[in-house]
């Protein structure tokens, strides 16, 4: 991780052994870099440094322990870190205080999932969807939690709900496409994948997951066009070796 100019003073903050001002100093200085704190958190998880976001927004929960952002990024990030269990326990706290919170509801069943508790993402989700019957994102992630249980049929259900209320959303087609080949219908997943690759918002992963399900049908010309336009060439060689031999098997099928 860089740190930019006038960022030191925010990772002393955050180290054990830094000095403090006599009296109540410390408060004003805390409130003074609070903005910068942020800003590092924001920057460390955009770049991956799970690790240092979740330095920060520790500085940050332990004088706000009612933010809902800061509680829910910290939850987060610490999921990102491989901590998934203990960031179920953070939201659980967060949650005897607020329950019923649809945020903090969804990011606990993102952590339950993360955590192979299914079961439990799932009543959560529950709990989340009752709280806020309007976000898209709460029924398609229950249907990734029926798709990891094998209840596709199920899955896809969940996905059309999310899709009534965020028509055309790329993710949640990203989402049905996988649950469709998950059950075998590879060429009703590649229709919903390639619908959602050409819309605008799509991001590489959606196309990448596309140039897979096209080499599994044995497409192999078309697959790899979508990974030389994502790749750099490196990547791109590598990912077309197995994209061709997934072709090639599909084709000897």
């Amino acid at each position: 991780m860089s740190f930019r100019p006038g960022l030191a003073f925010v990772v002393c903050l955050a180290a054990a052994g830094c000095a403090g001002t006599p009296g109540g100093g410390d408060h004003g200085v805390i409130e003074a870099v609070e903005p910068s704190l942020r800003a590092a958190a924001a920057s460390a998880e955009a770049n991956h440094d799970y690790k240092g976001a979740i330095q920060h927004l520790t500085t940050l929960y332990s004088r706000h322990p009612d933010d809902r952002e800061i509680g829910v990024a910290l939850a987060r990030n610490m999921r990102f870190n491989g901590q998934a269990q203990p960031a179920a326990d953070l939201l659980q706290a967060q949650l005897a205080r607020f329950p019923g919170d649809p945020d903090r509801l969804t990011e606990l069943a993102k952590d339950y999932l993360a955590a192979d508790r299914v079961a439990l993402a799932l009543r959560t989700l529950d709990q989340a969807a009752a709280a806020a019957p309007g976000r898209w994102d709460i029924p398609s992630l229950t249907g990734v939690a029926l798709d990891t249980l094998g209840r596709n049929g199920e899955a896809q259900a969940a996905y059309g709900r999310a899709l009534a209320l965020s028509p055309d959303n790329p993710a949640v087609l990203n989402n049905l496409a996988l649950s469709q080949a998950l059950a075998g219908h590879l060429n009703e997943a590649v229709a919903t994948l390639t619908r959602a690759a050409d819309l605008p918002a799509a991001t590489a992963q959606t196309r990448q997951n596309l140039a897979l399900l096209l080499a599994l049908k044995g497409d192999a010309a078309d697959a790899e066009k979508l990974v030389r336009n994502d790749l750099a060439p490196d990547a791109a060689a590598a990912n077309t070796k197995i994209l061709r031999a997934l072709s090639a098997a599909a084709k000897g099928q």
